[in-house]
């Protein structure tokens, strides 16, 4: 009678339910076992990622200039702090190139992808698919093709021609991040405003813009992190007094590159990991106020 009864069904299911049950073990196993060669692959993918980060980083507390490390030491943080003025001025000019065509790479990105996504009119496939084009050219063509530009309209290379090369560089990625966020979008709310009684203004910054947010904080650190790392389209377009820190690094080589920019590089390692924590919070905090 019991081995029938509506009681054995349940310790059944209580028992299957269970994480030391056989059949629970047995799960377990099987997943360790298919996810034992992902795991080696993400580890091996890590290493290849973080390690060469690792030896910039033990190499700026290194004294010597060689290959040998021969202890630890600051000095090459102190020769950062008071003996390196071209090298923050070339950081300085790359801080204010990414931030300013991040910014307005974002601006018109997220209102192209607004625009493409939202309204119907001819040539939108066409105006897409130009778009994609600075994604898939090589940087050379880019940065030539700027140059020329640049030297038709007799606009005198610097800051300037660098923070226009790369707005036009970045503007594709952020616009397809921004358009992928709206794919994904709910165009119900967007009805919903205007039963409410929103205007197409105010549906666009209350309602839109909040929604898509995470798609343009990603699309605006794309850009900033392409304008801080390119170094071939600002070699075409950039003047007297105007070297990034990428040409700046490129013409150390010359003379032999210092070792104080693996200190520098350990400072901006220090700096991406403070701001990547800080957005994360920032954008939990905003998905939380949804």
């Amino acid at each position: 009678m019991v081995e029938h009864s509506p009681f054995r069904k349940i310790i059944v299911r209580i028992n299957r339910g269970k994480p030391n049950s056989e059949p629970s073990r047995h799960a377990r196993r099987t997943f360790q076992q298919r996810t034992s060669f992902s795991f080696v692959i993400l580890l091996g993918t890590y290493l290849f990622l973080f390690l060469p980060l690792f030896v910039v980083v033990l190499y700026s507390f290194n004294p010597s200039k060689g290959s040998e490390f021969t202890g630890v030491s600051l000095i090459w943080y102190k020769s950062l702090l008071f003996s390196s003025s071209e090298l923050w001025r070339s950081l300085g000019n790359s801080v204010i190139v990414a931030a300013s065509s991040g910014a307005v790479a974002t601006i018109l990105g997220t209102l192209a992808a607004i625009g493409v996504n939202w309204y119907k009119f001819k040539g939108k496939m066409y105006i897409q698919t130009v778009s994609f084009l600075p994604m898939v050219l090589p940087e050379v063509i880019i940065g030539i093709s700027m140059l020329i530009f640049f030297a038709a309209v007799k606009i005198p290379l610097g800051l300037f021609t660098i923070f226009a090369a790369h707005t036009t560089f970045c503007l594709p990625f952020v616009f397809l991040l921004v358009l992928a966020r709206l794919d994904e979008f709910d165009y119900s709310i967007i009805e919903a405003a205007y039963d409410l009684g929103a205007t197409e203004r105010q549906t666009m910054f209350r309602v839109l813009l909040p929604a898509i947010m995470p798609g343009i904080l990603s699309g605006f650190l794309i850009a900033m992190t392409m304008s801080l790392e390119d170094f071939v389209i600002t070699f075409f377009v950039s003047g007297p007094g105007s070297a990034t820190l990428p040409i700046y690094v490129y013409s150390m080589i010359r003379f032999g590159v210092s070792p104080v920019i693996n200190a520098l590089s350990f400072v901006m390692i220090l700096a991406t990991v403070l701001i990547a924590f800080a957005l994360r919070k920032f954008l939990k905090n905003i998905a939380a106020a949804k």
